[in-house]
């Protein structure tokens, strides 16, 4: 909970800087480009966040791997993590900032689930949709689940609409065991 509340905490800062300089696309691309060098190369969180390694150390691979890579405000955030020993929250704190921005802009992220890949066909014919219910635009967390057996199941924030087999059937037994 302590990670959250912190992650959430540093989110909020960046988020409230890029609304100032009219960045919010830019900064989430660029926490995005350091969440996947964090989770993509073996070790590497550990290595940032271990009290034993030389903070200078630290500081001297960050600023190779991301110094032109990265805007000032962004790069001395992944400094200040590296000095308060906190780059373990950095995966929490980029969701965070991306929720704070995908509101600000209008975006929902619906969680799609099916039982079988689902085309890009399909994906922008659902995306469509979606978007003219809504009146939003949407971003697509597409998950599979076989146990579904077929069909759709869309999730959005609180509100979610189920027309998977699975449920169908489930439905229908239910129906005939009341009787």
């Amino acid at each position: 909970m302590l990670n959250v509340q912190l992650a959430r905490r540093y989110a909020k800062a960046v988020f409230q800087i890029a609304q100032e300089q009219n960045k919010l696309v830019e900064y989430g691309k660029e926490l995005q480009l350091i969440r996947e060098n964090l989770d993509g190369i073996a070790n590497f969180t550990e290595f940032l966040d271990n009290p034993q390694i030389d903070v200078k150390a630290k500081k001297d691979l960050l600023k190779k791997v991301f110094e032109s890579e990265l805007s000032p405000v962004v790069y001395h955030l992944l400094l200040l993590l590296v000095d308060k020993h906190r780059v373990h929250v950095f995966d929490a704190l980029e969701d965070q900032y991306r929720a704070f921005s995908y509101k600000e802009r209008g975006i929902v992220v619906a969680d799609v689930t099916t039982a079988q890949d689902i085309t890009k066909k399909q994906q922008s014919q659902l995306k469509d949709k979606l978007e003219s219910v809504t009146g939003k635009q949407i971003r697509f967390r597409l998950h599979k689940d076989p146990a579904i057996i077929g069909g759709i199941i869309v999730q959005m924030g609180d509100r979610r609409m189920d027309g998977s087999v699975r449920t169908r059937l489930r439905d229908l037994a239910n129906g005939l065991l009341a009787h």
